[in-house]
């Protein structure tokens, strides 16, 4: 009979179950559909075993908050829609309270609920978009068209209130462009039902879904104090167990009125991350409901700030003050007092900061943003290190992040 022949360092390798396999380098990205955006991640693979993992960014800026320095404030407001690009209404509200705590503004109730419709509206569309994306990373088609279906549908409130789609640029210094059309508010409300039975649809193709277990449960677990040392925000921390949630722990805009719960998750993994995500959008109807019901009369913007927020059209075309006051607001924007403020709103994807320092006048001295894909993505080189390239996909897919604020 024949005999066995092996090498013996071969042999020895096998007996102690190691073998030496060559290092692979492999770039993941930036134009991987799976990154969502311009991100390149560069892994070090031991055969489909991840070694490290580098996330690579910086391939969309655009210089943002340099651009802030020389722009008045209202300016800069469209600049605000391209960082969260997913959520334009919410990153308006953040940047503009930011620069009324500046001015010591006290916003009138209609303009704060107003404020609030639009963030939790924006804040079910971010999701939704990360769902159906996350769901096709990890082979699920058919959500994607549920969820691209009611986005639509808020697309259609977003035009007839602000007369954009995408890029909104709703929000002003003191207030908003326009009040809500007559009607807006009950056709919210007729969103918010016919949306929870369709969002529970969606969930019920991947909640108990083998293969989508099998992809995010006990994957990329980040624990408690791992969420809190890479300063992680939003959902992502949340699924870690840390139920830190900006419109409870430090209300703004009335949040404080509002009756909603803070979904936390247990283990920290991708599927943790998947469920209060499909929660938060629970919560955000909840808000909704409640906001529509209450809706205060009354003006939607500050009455009392001559030099912040421009008079109304009508006025402008009739009297000569009114006409001088609007000219200097436009060529030399809101005059803000000296000094320096920082404030972040709870965005849909997380903490999404901004400070503000004045020196007096209508353009900021300086002006940077806290983006929180950029931290949440700083987790990378940690959670991936161990998982399987495949697992790579559904790790990037649950910390949903966007490259437009990333970069900035």
């Amino acid at each position: 009979m024949p005999t066995e022949f092996a090498f013996p360092d071969a042999a020895a390798k096998n007996a102690a179950g190691e073998f030496e396999t060559e290092k692979m380098s492999l770039s993941m990205g930036p134009s991987h559909p799976s990154t969502h955006g311009v991100l390149r991640v560069q892994l070090e693979l031991d055969g489909e075993t991840v070694i490290s993992a580098d996330p690579v960014v910086g391939y969309l800026h655009r210089g943002d908050e340099k651009i802030a320095e020389n722009m008045t404030y209202n300016q800069f407001v469209p600049y605000t829609d391209r960082l969260d690009y997913l959520a334009p209404l919410a990153n308006n509200m953040a940047y503009a309270i930011a620069v009324e705590r500046l001015a010591k503004l006290e916003l009138p109730p209609r303009c704060q609920a107003i404020r609030v419709i639009t963030a939790e509206l924006a804040r079910i569309s971010s999701h939704l978009m990360g769902l159906g994306a996350y769901a096709i990373d990890v082979g699920a088609w058919s959500v994607f068209l549920y969820t691209f279906g009611e986005r639509e549908k808020l697309y259609r409130l977003f035009e007839e209130l602000t007369g954009a789609r995408f890029t909104t640029s709703y929000t002003r210094i003191g207030g908003v462009t326009r009040d809500v059309p007559p009607g807006w508010t009950e056709r919210v409300t007729g969103f918010c039902d016919q949306f929870l039975p369709i969002l529970e649809e969606s969930m019920k193709l991947l909640t108990r879904n083998k293969i989508f277990l099998d992809r995010t449960m006990g994957i990329g677990v980040i624990s408690k104090a791992d969420a809190i040392a890479y300063g992680l925000t939003g959902p992502n921390l949340r699924g870690s167990g840390v139920p830190l949630d900006l419109r409870k722990d430090k209300p703004y805009s009335g949040y404080e009125q509002y009756e909603f719960d803070v979904p936390v998750g247990s283990t920290g993994d991708c599927y943790d991350r998947y469920l209060v995500r499909g929660e938060e959008m629970r919560q955000s109807v909840r808000i909704l409901k409640q906001a529509v019901a209450k809706f205060p009369e009354g003006p939607w913007h500050v009455v009392d700030a001559r030099k912040i927020f421009g008079p109304r059209k009508e006025k402008i075309l009739t009297s000569m003050e009114e006409l001088i006051q609007n000219f200097m607001l436009v060529t030399e924007g809101p005059q803000m007092p000296a000094g320096e403020v920082y404030f972040e709103a709870e965005n849909p994807k997380g903490a999404l900061g901004f400070y503000v320092v004045s020196k007096g006048g209508g353009v900021p001295w300086r002006l940077k943003i806290r983006s929180p894909s950029f931290c949440n993505l700083s987790i990378l080189p940690k959670v991936c290190v161990g998982a399987m390239v495949s697992d790579v996909v559904s790790i990037l897919g649950s910390l949903d992040f966007v490259m437009g604020e990333c970069d900035r």
